[in-house]
C-alpha cells in the first residue's frame, strides 16, 4: 500500500515538474531574456583557440551524436536521426531477463512516457516533441518478439516509446562512442558486457544535452524538466 502512495506522490512530482519550466519560462522571459538556464552541452568533440584584438578567443565544437539503424519492437528497420527527426530522444540502457536496475529503469521511463502521452483534444500534443527509447545491451537474446513482449508488460506506446535491438558491436560502439557512457573498454564481443543505469538525453539536431540517474526520482524529474526546455528552446530560436 505505501508503495503505490509513493508512485503516486512520484508521478504527481513528475507531472509537475513537466508544467513548471513552461510557466517559469514565460514569466522570466518577459522580465529579463537568458534568465532561464538552458541544459548544458556534453562531450567536446575539439576547441579552436585564436585571437581577436588581442585577447583568446576559445571556438568550442560539441559532439554530435551520429545516427543509428536498429529494429524496434514491432520488427521495424528505424533510424534516431532519419525516423525521428525535429524531436528530441531520452535513452536507456537494459535487456530483458534483467531482475536488477532494469525493471525499475523501465518503470521510470514509463513514467516519463505518460508525462508526455498524447492528448487527442490539442492540436500539438506532448508526444510530439520527445521519443523515448531502451536499447538492449543483449540483443543475441532479445529479438524484436521479446521486446515485444516486454514493451506491452510496461505499457510502452509503440508509437512513442521504442524498444531497438540490432547487432552488438552496432549498439556498443554507439553507447561507447557516440554516448560517451563510461564503461571501460571493449569491442561488442561475446564477452563484453554493458550494464548502465543511465538515461541520456539527445536534443532534435542530436547534441547530448543531458545524463540522468535513471533510478534517482530527482534525476528522472530533472529529465522532464529539461525535455520541456529544449521544447522551448528551439521555439526561441525561431
Amino acid at each position: 500500500m505505501s508503495g503505490k502512495k509513493s508512485n503516486s506522490k512520484f508521478f504527481l512530482a513528475l507531472v509537475v515538474a513537466v508544467l513548471l519550466p513552461l510557466s517559469f519560462y514565460l514569466v522570466t522571459n518577459k522580465l529579463s531574456k537568458g534568465t532561464v538556464k538552458m541544459p548544458h552541452y556534453y562531450l567536446i568533440d575539439k576547441i579552436d583557440s585564436q585571437s581577436i584584438s588581442g585577447a583568446m578567443q576559445r571556438d568550442t565544437t560539441y559532439h554530435q551524436v551520429t545516427d543509428i539503424e536498429l529494429t524496434n519492437q514491432l520488427g521495424e528497420k528505424v533510424s534516431l536521426n532519419k525516423s525521428l527527426k525535429g524531436k528530441a530522444i531520452v535513452l536507456d540502457f537494459f535487456f530483458s531477463n534483467c531482475t536488477s536496475i532494469c525493471p525499475q529503469l523501465s518503470k521510470n521511463m514509463r513514467l516519463l512516457q505518460t508525462s508526455f502521452k498524447k492528448d487527442t483534444k490539442k492540436e500539438a500534443s506532448l508526444d510530439t516533441i520527445v521519443q523515448f527509447i531502451s536499447i538492449t545491451v543483449n540483443p543475441e537474446r532479445d529479438s524484436f518478439q521479446v521486446l515485444r513482449t516486454y514493451a506491452d508488460k510496461y505499457g510502452a506506446n509503440h508509437d512513442h516509446w521504442w524498444f531497438l535491438t540490432g547487432d552488438k558491436k552496432t549498439i556498443y560502439n554507439f553507447i561507447r562512442n557516440e554516448l560517451g557512457i563510461a564503461t571501460g573498454p571493449g569491442d561488442g564481443g561475446a564477452d563484453d558486457f554493458i550494464h548502465t543505469e543511465q538515461f541520456v538525453l539527445l536534443d532534435k539536431d542530436r547534441f547530448i544535452r543531458g545524463y540522468y540517474n535513471g533510478l534517482n526520482d530527482t534525476d528522472v524529474r530533472k529529465c522532464a524538466d529539461d525535455i520541456v526546455l529544449l521544447t522551448l528552446e528551439r521555439k526561441h530560436k525561431k
